[in-house]
């Protein structure tokens, strides 16, 4: 990863933002930024500066991660270290910009405090999480190797349910083949939603079994290198009613037409509104409760946010999900998600999996 062009990037943006500098606090950013994957540090940029501030524990980590800038060990905290630096040696720096989504209203008192009178602290617009929205090739490279992992755990899936076998038990044997290949982790709690509690968008594995009749959604991802993957999928038990393979059919058909909506240019409130017309066509538009996606790369949700009003165009490099579901409460719901990635002429998906309806 190119960290020095990234923060020269962050550093010709501070004054177009009328900033003297920037404190980084949100740990994927400063990875973003320098590398650094630890829990405890602090990123100060400036025009003329690059400070990374963290402590003994990380003395060594830091040496060997951070890259294009200083390395700061001490004993304070992070925060006040560099609080500190910027009131004994960063006297031109009248203007400071924190990241206020992600600094709790104390930390900004103790911050404004430490760093002086003569140091202004100003909220600053999403810097790093606009620059982060669009990923560079060895990025796409690595979300779609987190895909591809990702996407192996569903043959774990297929194997694992069954029912009478509880919700927690399949989550777990997914988790468990994600550490076995490699994955540094899960990208989120694994969604493993069965029968009516399919129609919860957000339904966790519980410790709820399997029936013998029914949609299972599985919505689930890894980390690899840092970065996220995010599927889902929807199988049914026995043989599913006429019902439900209607609405297994609408909802692929509305995650194909807003897949194929997707190019650099268009706005992104022309994604989401691909898949709702699809579903109102159905009749089931009633039923898709949340946005079409979200951008996905350090964190598993990331901008932009695929949704309406957002007027935004979709750029060349974006990787976002694509995930309309419908959700019918008391009988079930189904979702269907791909990972894809925004190119100047259209899209690739990330996801390489089947969307066919498969009955167990």
């Amino acid at each position: 990863m190119d960290y020095q062009a990234r923060q020269e990037q962050l550093q010709r943006a501070l004054g177009q933002h009328r900033l003297d500098a920037i404190v980084v606090t949100h740990l994927p950013n400063i990875r973003y930024l320098c590398g650094f994957t630890g829990s405890a540090g602090v990123l100060l940029l400036a025009p003329s500066h690059s400070l990374f501030f963290s402590d003994g524990r990380y003395k060594e980590q830091a040496r060997a991660e951070v890259k294009g800038a200083a390395v700061v060990i001490g004993t304070r905290p992070a925060l006040i270290a560099a609080a500190e630096w910027l009131a004994t040696k960063g006297r031109k720096i009248k203007v400071l910009g924190i990241e206020s989504e992600h600094l709790t209203v104390a930390e900004r008192q103790q911050l404004a405090k430490s760093a002086g009178r003569g140091v202004r602290v100003r909220e600053a617009p999403p810097l790093v999480e606009q620059a982060r929205a669009v990923k560079d090739p060895l990025e796409i490279d690595s979300l779609r190797a987190a895909a591809r992992l990702g996407a192996n755990l569903f043959k774990v899936a297929l194997k694992t349910i069954r029912p009478g076998i509880k919700e927690v038990e399949v989550a777990a044997e997914m988790e468990y083949a994600a550490r076995q290949a490699g994955a540094e982790g899960m990208s989120f709690g694994t969604i493993i939603a069965s029968g009516e509690r399919s129609a919860l968008p957000h339904g966790r594995a519980t410790s709820a079994v399997i029936p013998r009749q029914g949609f299972v959604v599985c919505d689930f991802g890894v980390i690899l290198a840092g970065y996220c993957s995010d599927m889902t999928r929807t199988v049914h038990v026995n043989t599913p009613s006429a019902k439900a393979r209607h609405i297994y059919c609408a909802v692929r058909e509305a995650q194909q037409a807003a897949i194929e909506a997707v190019r650099a240019g268009v706005r992104i409130e022309r994604v989401h509104a691909a898949a709702r017309k699809v579903l109102n066509r159905k009749r089931l538009v009633q039923y898709f409760t949340h946005s079409t996606g979200h951008g996905v790369g350090l964190e598993i949700h990331e901008a932009p946010r695929i949704a309406a009003a957002q007027t935004e165009p979709l750029r060349a490099g974006m990787v976002i999900t694509i995930e309309p579901g419908v959700y019918v409460p008391g009988f079930g719901g189904v979702r269907i998600e791909d990972m894809v990635a925004v190119t100047e002429r259209g899209y690739q998906i990330l996801t390489p999996t089947s969307k066919e309806l498969i009955e167990l």
